[in-house]
């Protein structure tokens, strides 16, 4: 009898992983380099949004920042990570993304959810969401097919 090692990776969840996984890892390596006026820049935006961040200074800040987008892009685009698992993380990452979209002056028109110029940057962030919660509700119906 032969055993076979599946890897817990639907083909239909390839194109997503991939696309989500590089966009993340490549932004959290962009930010390694960064330097004091970007990372109080990054800081200020995050800390006025999620004002416990203020505890922290910019630079860990960003540093925590750039290791935890590494890590997520890094287990999306790893196939030995179980898609739930990952789309738990991305879930999460986004919807504090989004957090910041809807909860930022100016990122939103007056009374609506439709973004400004200003905002459409990361009004961008919820089709990471919807593919996080995609990976999240598969994984927890996949045995009750």
């Amino acid at each position: 009898m032969r055993l076979r090692h599946r890897l817990p990776v639907e083909l239909r969840h390839v194109a997503p992983r991939l696309a989500t996984g590089a966009f993340i890892l490549n932004s959290g390596l962009a930010k390694r380099g960064a330097d004091e006026q970007a990372a109080a820049m990054m800081h200020g935006m995050a800390k006025n949004t999620y004002p416990f961040l203020g505890r922290l200074r910019p630079s860990t800040f960003v540093r925590l920042l750039s290791a935890g987008e590494i890590t997520l892009g890094a287990a999306l685009l790893l196939p030995v990570v179980p898609t739930a698992v990952a789309g738990i993380g991305l879930t999460a990452f986004s919807a504090g993304l989004v957090g910041l979209y809807l909860r930022t002056p100016g990122m939103r028109e007056e009374g609506s959810l439709r973004p400004t110029q200003e905002g459409t940057a990361l009004a961008k962030d919820t089709w990471m969401l919807g593919i996080g919660i995609g990976f999240v509700v598969d994984g927890a119906t996949r045995g009750t097919r």
